[in-house]
């Protein structure tokens, strides 16, 4: 009879001795259970937040008819109720709704929703746990994991409708528990503060569980039409005592406790109503330093300021959390992470201090300052070549800034230096404020170039294609061109036309040029002057585009033997009538040049042969 009486939220009796007997009794054998029920018949109606209670014991009734599975829960030893508790709530307005339940981290709770206004109906879960608790999580239930962490146990937000009923099962597989806390979560309750949940269903004398703030001011009212007496009673833990000074229909409660009710009625039927008041801490946010960050995307862990706004404080009680706005902190929304990027030369962080066992007990009165250090920026020539004929050049940072403090690897402290030699050499931006020092750093190569010179030209003839290749003293930074063609990378140029050409290579750092002029013609590389009408005369071909073309022909001893001006009929392969033995021979070729001088053709392979 006693335990039951724990649960009845108005019972009559028909005498006051029956009542004083009962109490008397209760008083022997109570151990401070909170508002819970084993069944869902007897759910208790909420409208708020809970306190921690003092856990679950049984299940009562199999409130799910023998099935073995309902949604995620399964069966456990017989059915699926272990330690159960059933509470049932009702949405005022629309929204985004969550919900957290808090436990001891070496427990495991598992809990179902079911969207229902009949226990005979329940239907399957909308949103349902049943994850052991291996991660050693304080909280499971949907929405969001008010600690902050990733929480795999966490199902979504559920998207409610305003008059929705639900019924919340709650189960433990261990007898031995500690019992949990409910608290409710999501944007309605920011949109929705006070009307979110319908407390109309609340039909306790004294009303739902109550978890409050230390401070809070609290009335129980167990104002009845026709009541001719008031006993309150108070459990601490150690059995209900009677509150002797406290006779009238209201009290304001002042400590954590089960608090009972008597309304002694004309009748004789009096009616009890027991009710649970949890008085949470109140956090206090200690004084917290301002910050100061470099602007480079570097991370900033906020956690380091969460002791500075815990101060004494133990952080097994309290949660701190970092907002933009001071909206964001009262409503305990969009927290900032850890890991945080300032992006702003000055922020204001607001600082939210919360109770866990109960969120709605917060302190948002503090916030610090994070100043944001612009970080240098550094945008100089990474590589600057230097001239033969100019062996000097200025690097470094050309707009410098005077806030800032230089530093080179040679140990001069401007922005910009002069050099004259090669290297690497690195420039260091300092910016300090506030003791934090934001710096860049930056090399540069310095590098010598030598103007191009031009060592050879090789020149490859084919019957439909020439072919030249321009060969440098060194492998430089050069563009290579062909008369007034496009410039190119490669030292090669193809399908070259008789005639003069030009061809000029240029330094790509601007340290200078160098151009040759060659002759591109055709000639056989030997003929046979044997008489048969067959190759019998060598010539040069392609000289009807050159300018007053002259052809020189030397044995190998430098002997002129033979010389042809324009396009004549070539050379017999003789000498003052004598025929020349087969071996091989030279040519030279000069013209006229554009302005007017005569020029020895270069870069001609002049090498033929004589075969009898």
């Amino acid at each position: 009879m006693a335990i039951i009486f724990a649960f009845i939220n108005h019972t009559s009796f028909m005498t006051r001795f029956s009542v004083a007997f009962l109490i008397t009794f209760f008083f022997g054998i109570y151990i401070g259970v909170a508002q819970v029920s084993a069944d869902c018949a007897n759910a208790i109606p909420i409208c708020n937040n809970t306190p921690i209670n003092e856990g679950t014991d049984g299940y009562g009734v199999d409130d799910f008819n023998g099935a073995s599975i309902s949604g995620c829960i399964k069966q456990g030893s017989g059915t699926i109720e272990s330690n159960s508790a059933w509470y049932r709530f009702k949405t005022g307005e629309s929204g985004e709704l969550g919900i957290n339940i808090g436990f001891d981290v070496s427990e495991d709770w598992d809990f179902a929703l079911y969207k229902t206004d009949d226990c005979n109906n329940l239907g399957e879960p909308v949103r349902c746990n049943y994850f052991d608790n291996s991660d050693n999580n304080t909280y499971t239930g949907f929405g969001e994991d008010p600690t902050g962490v990733d929480n795999f146990q966490y199902d979504d937000y559920l998207q409610v409708e305003s008059g929705e009923e639900y019924y919340l099962f709650i189960n433990n597989y261990s007898n031995n528990n500690s019992g949990f806390s409910i608290q409710f979560s999501g944007n309605i309750f920011v949109e929705f503060p006070y009307t979110a949940l319908d407390c109309s269903i609340i039909n306790n004398l004294l009303g739902a569980p109550m978890a409050v703030c230390e401070g809070e001011a609290v009335e129980l009212n167990a104002a009845t039409t026709d009541a001719i007496g008031y006993e309150w009673y108070m459990d601490t833990g150690s059995g209900y005592q009677r509150l002797l000074s406290e006779n009238g229909p209201t009290i304001q409660p002042t400590v954590s406790a089960l608090y009972r009710v008597v309304v002694m009625v004309p009748s004789g039927f009096n009616i009890v109503s027991d009710v649970q008041v949890a008085f949470s801490k109140m956090p206090v946010t200690e004084a917290v330093s301002d910050e100061w960050v470099c602007l480079d995307d570097s991370v900033f862990d906020l956690s380091i300021k969460k002791k500075e706004a815990l101060g004494s404080q133990n952080a097994d009680d309290f949660r701190v959390t970092f907002h933009k706005t001071m909206s964001d902190a009262i409503n305990g929304i969009d927290p900032l992470p850890d890991n945080y990027v300032p992006n702003t030369a000055l922020q204001t962080i607001y600082i939210r201090t919360a109770s866990v066992e109960n969120t709605n007990c917060f302190d948002v009165s503090d916030s610090f300052t994070i100043h944001g250090i612009e970080t240098p920026q550094l945008d100089f020539s990474a590589e600057i070549y230097i001239c033969e004929d100019a062996p000097f050049a200025t690097i470094g940072q050309e707009n410098s800034n005077s806030a800032y403090e230089y530093m080179w690897s040679t140990g001069d402290t401007s922005s910009q230096i002069t050099v004259d030699q090669e290297g690497v050499y690195s420039l260091m931006a300092i910016n300090t404020q506030g003791g934090v020092s934001c710096m860049t750093e930056r090399s540069v190569t310095v590098v010598f170039s030598k103007p191009p010179v031009i060592l050879d030209i090789e020149t490859q003839y084919m019957d439909d294609d020439n072919t030249v290749i321009i060969l440098t003293e060194e492998n430089g930074h050069y563009e290579y061109q062909l008369d007034d063609g496009m410039p190119q990378g490669q030292p090669v140029f193809y399908n070259l036309l008789p005639g003069v050409h030009t061809v000029s290579v240029a330094d790509l750092n601007g340290c200078g040029i160098d151009m040759e002029e060659l002759v591109i013609v055709g000639f056989s590389k030997f003929f046979t002057p044997n008489g048969d009408g067959a190759n019998d005369t060598w010539k040069v071909e392609g000289l009807s585009v050159i300018e007053n073309p002259v052809v020189t022909i030397y044995d190998r001893y430098g002997k002129l033997l033979y010389q042809m001006r324009g396009d004549g009929p070539g050379w017999d392969g003789t000498f003052n009538g004598v025929p020349m033995p087969s071996t091989d021979y030279w040519f030279k070729l000069s013209y006229t040049d554009a302005s007017g001088l005569t020029k020895i053709a270069k870069h001609i392979n002049s090498h033929f042969s004589i075969k009898r």
